[in-house]
């Protein structure tokens, strides 16, 4: 605190606590300092007497100042400037991000959450905020009942849904009461995700189902010795077909004929731009299919949100394995989510994502068509990135040496070899729009042209 008796001015005073605060190690360097405002506020005194504290200190070599930002600590204890060494590079700087997977984090509808956010505050009961369902909250549950009743065709009841952090965690669990089941072969899509960290640690052995543009091969499975599969039948990831309506089938009683389960990835479902979503697979056989969903994509990744729907048969298991490693994501969070559900403003908000993602789709779609009009996009009806079928003539090493090339032109995109080594048809580069704006890709469609028009992948 300061001394108004003092003979001392109270911003020589500021300077001085400050500066002593520095020497001795208790601001260290890094260590950023309250706003100008936010220090007057708490000290009770005037801002322009610590913005001359704080101007002072940085004349001195104390403090770093940046307009608009709060001032950081850059001196040691005995007041010599610090020379850090710079960070590890991460690689070349991302101008363009064609990523897929990405949204768009700035849409985040923060006026919206901030006010689910009250109203559960406001609403929250004092036993609410104990440990509660490990399952999840039961606000949430009935509303995620309804809504994904609504909107994905999904048979739930509160009872059988499960509030995870995400899909990760949400993919752990289900591999882990797979095991617990008994079952040791799951069929997986080739390509498909690059992370099987959860699936290897359950116990669970990958077996690779081709997959073209109506979704996976299902009838492959007749041959194989799988007891459980892993799909995304609203959009593969990645090559972003639609499991078809015979595939749907014939899955189904694959499942049914061999005592099976599968984890639904309900992936980018939410966005479909040319006719009306497709249904969730779940609810043509609500007993053998376990339906997974996630806030990530609609909402932002940072909430780590996501739920699942499970047979009634399976629920009992899930609940050993929910006891034996996971507490759940926070209730308050998960409170707001089913505000935001009941209120409607999630669905605003998705009306408002699809126009702005479409828009940038056919963007994309437009530019790729007049600088590449030879090379085929598939996965364009959904999600948030298609797939550009590169010239048979480039190989795998082709494919590596077009995203190096990209990348050292500040174009950050994905191919096949991420997602597969074994995957047959020609090699591909993915690439989302989910965080790139119009006229970002109106530079990027440019590079890409150039690269791959000017021979730099390998030939065969």
């Amino acid at each position: 605190m300061l001394d108004r008796g003092a003979a001392e001015s109270l911003g020589s005073q500021l300077r001085r606590r400050l500066l002593e605060a520095i020497r001795s190690g208790a601001l260290r360097s890094g260590v950023r300092l309250p706003s100008t405002r936010a220090l007057a506020a708490q000290l009770g005194i005037s801002r322009p007497l610590v913005v001359d504290a704080y101007a002072q200190l940085a004349a001195e070599g104390y403090l770093a100042l940046r307009q608009g930002a709060r001032p950081v600590v850059i001196a040691d204890g005995s007041g010599a400037p610090i020379t850090e060494p710079p960070p590890p590079s991460t690689g070349d700087p991302i101008r363009f991000d064609h990523r897929p997977a990405m949204p768009d984090v700035t849409l985040f509808p923060r006026k919206a959450w901030v006010s689910a956010i009250r109203t559960v505050l406001r609403d929250l009961s004092a036993n609410d905020l104990g440990y509660g369902d490990l399952r999840g909250s039961p606000l949430l549950r009935r509303a995620l009942a309804d809504y994904l009743g609504r909107v994905r065709g999904v048979i739930a009841d509160p009872s059988r849904i499960f509030i995870t952090s995400g899909f990760a965690e949400a993919r752990a669990l289900v591999c882990a009461a797979f095991h617990a089941r008994g079952i040791r072969r799951l069929a997986v899509e080739d390509p498909s995700y690059s992370d099987w960290i959860a699936v290897d640690k359950a116990g669970l052995s990958r077996i690779p189902v081709p997959v073209d543009p109506q979704g996976m091969q299902v009838e492959a499975l007749a041959s194989s010795d799988a007891e459980a599969a892993f799909v995304t039948p609203a959009h593969q990831f990645p090559i972003g077909g639609v499991l078809s309506a015979g595939r749907r089938q014939y899955l189904v009683r694959w499942l049914r004929d061999r005592d099976a389960l599968a984890l639904e990835d309900d992936y980018d479902a939410e966005f479909r731009y040319d006719q009306a979503p497709v249904g969730a697979l779940q609810g043509l056989a609500p007993d053998r299919i376990v339906y997974a969903g996630t806030a990530s994509k609609t909402l932002a990744p940072a909430l780590r949100l996501g739920w699942l729907v499970v047979p009634p048969g399976f629920v009992g298991l899930m609940n050993t394995e929910l006891r034996r490693w996971s507490e759940g994501p926070p209730r308050i969070d998960q409170d707001a989510l089913a505000d935001l559900i009941v209120s409607g403003g999630y669905d605003r908000h998705l009306r408002r994502m699809r126009r702005l993602y479409r828009d940038r789709r056919n963007h994309l779609l437009s530019r790729l068509e007049d600088a590449l009009p030879g090379l085929e996009v598939e996965g364009a009806a959904a999600g948030l990135h298609v797939t550009v079928r590169l010239p048979e003539k480039i190989d795998a090493n082709g494919e590596t040496a077009i995203l190096a090339a990209l990348l050292r032109r500040g174009l950050a995109a994905e191919g096949l070899r991420r997602y597969s080594d074994t995957a047959a048809g020609p090699r591909r580069l993915f690439l989302g729009y989910g965080r790139i704006s119009e006229s970002g890709i109106d530079h990027s469609i440019r590079i890409l042209s150039e690269v791959i028009l000017g021979g730099r992948g390998h030939s065969r």
